[in-house]
């Protein structure tokens, strides 16, 4: 099969100096692509910036901005055909209106950024991309974890989230490990307790091959 995974944070920058971005590491990401191609799977892999390895055998598409990685998954999409897409990026919602040309200069006692909506790009792979395959998200909670997670879900028309709680210190972001709760269509739930990385990721391609498997017609 084919996985296309997205990974990383987005930059949105201000000036020329000066971004806003969040605290992805991309770890999580990065192990859902390196354990795809580990399971014999062809795997193209659209990142934001992060210090990571690309796994051997990945196809990387580097990206900076939350409209260019939005661009990059159309493209691909447009280009090929994918069985599955993880959506594991932490995208920035908002970006500045308008980008300074110059360094802002620190001049007054306080500074107003007015920002903007982001293209929507889980939003979009049903709607504007058009995908059909098994289409899987990613909800980065601070309340109401499993709650949320199925609004996004129903909104996003996933066949599976991934919710995990980012307000915690020794899972999510910056940390090697997460402990997450799969969300399926259906309506059911699933915890996974606090594992590494690396090890998450192998249950959810082999949670995505599952579900994918259960999706095709059966042929006497």
């Amino acid at each position: 099969m084919h996985f296309l995974i997205t990974a990383g944070p987005t930059r949105e920058p201000l000036d020329p100096v000066r971004y806003l971005t969040n605290r992805s590491s991309g770890k999580m990401g990065y192990a859902l692509a390196e354990a795809a191609v580990r399971a014999a799977h062809q795997v193209t892999l659209i990142s934001g910036p992060v210090s990571q390895s690309v796994p051997d055998g990945v196809r990387l598409i580097p990206v900076e901005t939350a409209q260019q990685m939005w661009e990059s998954t159309r493209n691909a999409l447009a280009s090929q055909s994918y069985d599955v897409a993880i959506l594991a990026a932490a995208v920035a919602d908002y970006r500045p209106i308008s980008i300074q040309a110059q360094k802002i200069k620190k001049e007054s006692e306080s500074l107003t950024l007015e920002l903007e909506r982001t293209p929507d790009i889980l939003g979009s792979m049903r709607t504007v991309f058009g995908f059909k395959g098994l289409l899987v998200g990613f909800a980065a909670e601070t309340e109401n974890l499993t709650g949320n997670a199925f609004l996004k879900l129903q909104r996003k028309g996933c066949d599976l989230v991934v919710a995990n709680d980012v307000s915690r210190k020794d899972t999510g972001f910056d940390s090697d490990d997460n402990e997450v709760v799969l969300c399926h269509a259906g309506g059911t739930s699933e915890p996974i307790l606090k594992t590494s990385k690396r090890e998450l990721a192998v249950v959810i391609v082999e949670k995505c091959i599952q579900l994918k498997a259960s999706q095709l017609p059966v042929v006497d």
